[in-house]
């Protein structure tokens, strides 16, 4: 090939500068082509796709979106999620610069004055020396996709670092919902003990008072007494839970503890919408915050392959200025300047690294086969994550329905057992049983009804809602 030939095909190469690293094929799915069905159970289908749905028209209580927008303004994690998006961001740009050459203007002077003795001619000099060049600081020329593979590596790096801001956010949506939920769910069970205290106190000292008539047992006056002193553990209980509800929330919403923040509602008053479309796995889990930071770093370590490839390659630097130098710093820029330029290309052949080149490309090499395990791992527990909550979904409508017909029931025999025993038909101890099965039942009864509610959150998460649009 003829000088005139190659400089043409080495300007194209430059421009192309193809890597070298592998071509990229996203790992298959591991995860079932369906979700799970549960046996005796339908998968719950709806029309809102939760893609297309933003966590405000998700979340339909004014009360739950005013603390979730606290929460979004002033997390911790959330703004330091933002901090390390703009490192990544900088490093990026780091990379990328490399891909252009560096220009620096640059200006020297050199004043020297010798004496009669020190002069080689017997004769004292005066030197100056005056100099102004546009320099080119070292460049590579990427003939072998080096440093556009670290720019990609780096640009992967970012992305992955906005998604894991999004994998965040949405956490933080979820977790501060929940919490939330939690506390409501805990007053409510609060009020429900204080409520259930008064009926006992009150049964209580009824009992009493007929002791002292002689018309009740020492037994029963000890099992009401047993019963009173029960609810008021649950009561310090519960209002253990509750504060400790209230700082777990506070934390999450990054603020100091402020009632006047939460507003008032009961748990009974939260609405959220119900009608979520499942999707298809392979379409659903693709979109997930969580699995396309997976791919970015996966694509990081596929281009980190390409520039290990490339460290075995010759690498050619160049370095250079052009400028002027007079003797007069007055004519520096005027024409009695006189040209001086300066033009060092470099060629550097690795020969022998200690075997540093092989260990480097080893090393991304298994980097990357971990990134692919992660990948696969992420789908893995994505699909558990939707499946777990699709079953939740499932069943505990049931077991809601099922519950509150169970304290219907338990309430209409509490009612009976108090006639049966004023009556003198059945003793007092029907009429305790009854009353603590039926606190029992309202307890569980609660608790199944924040957990539909914390599930249909934990539903709209595990299918990628919560997350910035990208």
């Amino acid at each position: 090939m003829t000088y005139k030939y190659f400089s043409p095909f080495l300007f194209s190469l430059i421009l192309s500068s193809c890597t070298m690293s592998p071509d990229f094929m996203r790992p298959d799915f591991s995860a079932a082509s369906t979700w799970d069905p549960m046996l005796g159970y339908d998968i719950p289908v709806g029309e809102n796709n939760v893609n297309t749905l933003d966590w405000k028209d998700f979340f339909k209580s004014q009360e739950l979106c005013h603390v979730i927008e606290i929460a979004l303004h002033n997390n911790k994690d959330l703004k330091l999620a933002v901090l390390n998006i703009n490192e990544a961001r900088a490093l990026y740009q780091v990379e990328r610069a490399d891909l252009l050459p560096s220009l620096n203007a640059n200006g020297t002077g050199s004043y020297e004055k010798s004496s009669d003795k020190s002069s080689l001619t017997g004769t004292a000099q005066k030197t100056e020396i005056y100099k102004a060049n546009l320099g080119l600081s070292t460049y590579e020329l990427d003939f072998f996709g080096k440093i556009r593979s670290l720019t990609s590596s780096a640009l992967n790096e970012y992305l992955a670092t906005q998604e894991a801001r999004s994998v965040v956010q949405s956490t933080l949506i979820a977790d501060t919902a929940n919490a939330y939920l939690q506390l409501l769910a805990d007053k409510k069970l609060l009020a429900l003990t204080r409520q259930t205290l008064v009926a006992q106190q009150r049964t209580y000292n009824i009992l009493v008072e007929s002791l002292s008539h002689g018309l009740s047992a020492e037994q029963d006056v000890a099992r009401a007494a047993t019963a009173v002193e029960t609810a008021k553990a649950n009561l310090h209980q519960y209002n253990r839970f509750v504060a400790l509800d209230r700082n777990a929330l506070f934390q999450l919403m990054g603020v100091a503890n402020d009632d006047d923040l939460l507003p008032e509602t009961t748990l009974d008053g939260i609405k959220i919408t119900e009608n979520l479309d499942p999707g298809i796995p392979s379409e659903v889990l693709i979109k997930r915050p969580d699995i396309r930071q997976a791919e970015h770093l996966l694509l990081a370590r596929n281009a980190d392959i390409g520039a290990a490839r490339a460290a075995f390659f010759p690498s050619i630097t160049l370095t250079g200025s052009f400028g002027y130098a007079t003797q007069s710093l007055s004519t520096l820029f005027t024409s009695g300047a006189e040209g001086a330029y300066s033009f060092l290309p470099q060629i550097t052949l690795p020969i022998f690294q200690g075997g540093r080149n092989r260990a480097q490309l080893d090393l991304a090499q298994v980097r990357k086969e971990q990134a692919i395990v992660a990948y696969e791992k992420a789908i893995q527990t994505a699909f558990k994550d939707v499946s777990n909550q699709l079953a939740n979904r499932a069943t505990l409508d049931k077991q809601l329905d099922a519950q509150r017909r169970l304290v219907a029931a338990a309430q209409k025999v509490y009612k009976i057992s108090e006639a049966r025993y004023k009556f003198g038909i059945d003793s007092f101890l029907s009429v305790l049983d009854a009353q603590r099965e039926l606190y029992t039942f309202q307890q569980e009864e609660i608790e199944i009804q924040r957990k539909r509610l914390s599930n249909l959150v934990y539903l709209y998460k595990a299918l990628g809602g919560g997350a910035p649009s990208s």
